[in-house]
């Protein structure tokens, strides 16, 4: 699979409201989250970054190749990743969420490795054992733009869960067993604790 087939979409679009302000406007090491992820992710295909009305060109946006805003406010992150199939100029996207400053190159490029053995698939998951259940993860994940017709039924539907989506027809997950400190997400203040451990300081 080559790099210039496969767009990062970085969503960061949410209001943050259980953190108390928009995650794309945190900060990490001093410097802003999307430049942080970006640098750690070490994507060498094109770049784009997916906000929401009122949240457009956070810190670190002019790090992307692109900026695509979604059409309305408030409808997640399935809403995200549509706008991201929408908005792409290659055939697959590699969706990432903004609150996941753990996560790193060697991760996506597993992903995308395992993509290989799920030929025709529309959407690929990662899934983990957590507390000795196969747990499917909705990010990151990768999605054919054929997938677009899919993601408009179910958001039609009030059907948001992106999680979900492995229930469709050509959608899959893959087993991964990456460090739990990958799966961090950054949903309240007091997860902030959990990544100084990592020597990441994030305000």
């Amino acid at each position: 699979m080559e790099s210039n087939e496969i767009t990062l979409a970085i969503l960061a679009g949410g209001a943050g409201s259980r953190m108390g302000r928009p995650k794309a406007e945190l900060r990490v090491n001093g410097r802003p989250i999307l430049e942080h992820l970006l640098e750690r992710f070490a994507w060498p295909g094109p770049t784009l970054l997916v906000t929401a009305p009122g949240r457009e060109n956070p810190p670190g946006a002019e790090a992307f190749d692109r900026e695509a805003v979604d059409p309305a406010a408030g409808e997640g992150p399935l809403r995200g990743v549509l706008t991201a199939l929408e908005s792409s100029g290659t055939p697959l996207v590699l969706a990432a969420a903004v609150d996941m400053p753990a996560l790193a190159s060697v991760h996506l490029r597993e992903l995308v490795e395992s993509l290989r053995s799920h030929d025709g698939t529309l959407g690929l998951f990662p899934a983990r054992l957590s507390d000795g259940r196969r747990q499917v993860e909705p990010f990151p994940g990768i999605f054919h733009v054929d997938a677009a017709d899919v993601l408009r039924r179910r958001l039609a539907g009030g059907r948001r869960a992106v999680r979900d989506l492995v229930g469709e027809e050509r959608f899959v997950s893959t087993d991964v067993s990456w460090e739990l400190s990958a799966w961090l997400n950054l949903n309240h203040p007091s997860d902030l604790t959990d990544l100084s451990r990592l020597g990441l300081r994030v305000r």
